[in-house]
């Protein structure tokens, strides 16, 4: 039983996690040199309903990554505007202690790796080719998982954002993102918000060194520093246009928020270099990814896959959805849910298992389940849905989904028949 998952970001780890849990043979296809994707500058985890999400999923058995992250945090239970109780990862270490875990687990890597093709027949994905250090490498399996994000390759950048902003995604080095499911001939979902096609990664770093010594200690000490902006420059701060609506609040329109994820995470989509630098304890400050920061970032949500509450692709059989491929769901614990998910129902795919669906008694199942009905709708496709703010969490907290007592979260998982439904 061969699964290929391609993508290699926290979805398609999970992903890996999950099937290779369920005795399967998984190859994790990457077209860059490291894993994680967005994982590699992103950090916060557990903020708000996120932490309801990690707590469901470790008790159902698809946990192994949270508890890599939680101990790899820099900060554990801090709180910054509307986000209390959130554990700050440290990007510059995180990635080589994931990609350990999965080798150690049996999953093969293979970096470097640029799908290009799928095979198909009778509706079914036979093999998918690819390059591999100039050479030509074929997959074939049983089932597979897209797991290829939504943002970039660079035209889309142009076109719908301020052009390529050589971001962690690494597009100039690697070439741009290739879809497996518009690769299989499926038409994809493009998120919208009135002339705005996708949504603008939410934040970018700054190196810690490059902050005064006074406003680094305490971000070393605390994990955030809260800087007040002048009217001046808040017209600077472009909420409107983030991908993360959760922190799309009046706080972060007032102030500069920085978070320690090992970089200073700037809480913006990108902030003009100059003007930063007239802002007292910042008049050296320099981006690090983005690394031109101060004039733009990625554009996610232009492709996202048709699918169902198990997150198979719509129209192929064998393909099934994970992360931003599987909807507008924002964040690395979405992509964590989404993936561990994925990775599982492809198994029971091969075993010619009924596939499994998450029930909305838990936020994991009722997110995947009203995400995937709102982007049936014109409406819906221009919201960002998350566990940690926005519309998501606003309804979790209205069906009482949201819980911060582990004990309780695990009845609430034991009593939806899910205790170690992953394992």
């Amino acid at each position: 039983m061969k699964i290929v998952i391609v993508g290699a970001g926290w979805a398609g780890c999970a992903a890996a996690l999950s099937a290779r849990k369920k005795g399967a043979e998984v190859a994790l296809v990457e077209r860059t040199d490291m894993i994680l994707g967005t994982g590699l500058v992103g950090g916060i985890m557990r903020n708000n309903g996120r932490f309801t999400a990690a707590e469901e999923m470790i008790a159902m058995g698809g946990g192994e990554l949270f508890e890599l992250a939680d101990a790899n945090s820099l900060h554990r239970n801090i709180e910054f505007p509307g986000h209390p109780h959130a554990s700050l990862y440290n990007v510059a270490t995180m990635e080589p202690i994931v990609k350990a875990h999965l080798e150690s687990k049996g999953v093969e890597i293979r970096l470097s790796t640029r799908v290009n093709d799928a095979e198909m027949k009778d509706g079914r994905i036979i093999v998918v080719h690819g390059i591999e250090n100039d050479e030509t490498v074929s997959f074939p399996a049983d089932a597979y998982i897209d797991a290829t994000g939504t943002a970039g390759p660079p035209g889309q950048c142009a076109k719908y954002g301020n052009g390529c902003v050589l971001c962690i995604l690494r597009c100039p080095a690697f070439g741009g993102r290739v879809s497996l499911t518009a690769l299989c001939g499926v038409k994809e979902r493009v998120g919208r918000k009135g002339g705005q096609i996708g949504a603008m990664s939410g934040s970018c770093k700054l190196l810690k060194e490059s902050l005064s010594r006074d406003i680094a200690d305490v971000l070393t000490r605390k994990g955030v520093v809260i800087i007040p902006l002048p009217l001046s420059l808040q017209k600077e701060v472009q909420t409107s246009i983030k991908a993360c609506q959760q922190y799309a609040i009046p706080e972060f329109q007032a102030n500069l928020i920085l978070l320690d994820t090992g970089h200073a995470k700037l809480m913006v989509p990108f902030f003009p270099l100059a003007a930063l630098r007239k802002i007292p304890g910042l008049e050296n400050a320099r981006y690090e990814d983005p690394y031109a920061g101060g004039m733009g970032n990625s554009i996610r949500y232009v492709g996202m896959s048709p699918r169902n509450d198990a997150l198979k692709v719509d129209g192929v059989e064998n393909l099934f959805c994970a992360g931003e491929k599987a909807g507008l769901l924002v964040g690395h614990t979405e992509a964590i849910v989404t993936g561990t998910l994925a990775g599982c129902n492809a198994v029971r795919h091969v075993r010619r298992e009924k596939p499994l669906i998450l029930p909305d008694a838990l936020a994991a199942g009722d997110a995947i389940g009203y995400v995937g009905a709102r982007m049936a709708t014109e409406e819906g496709l221009g919201f960002k849905y998350t566990f940690s703010g926005s519309v998501y969490f606003d309804r979790m907290k209205a069906k009482g989904l949201y819980c911060i007592d582990g004990d309780e979260i695990r009845r609430k998982v034991e009593r939806a028949g899910m205790t170690a439904i992953f394992s």
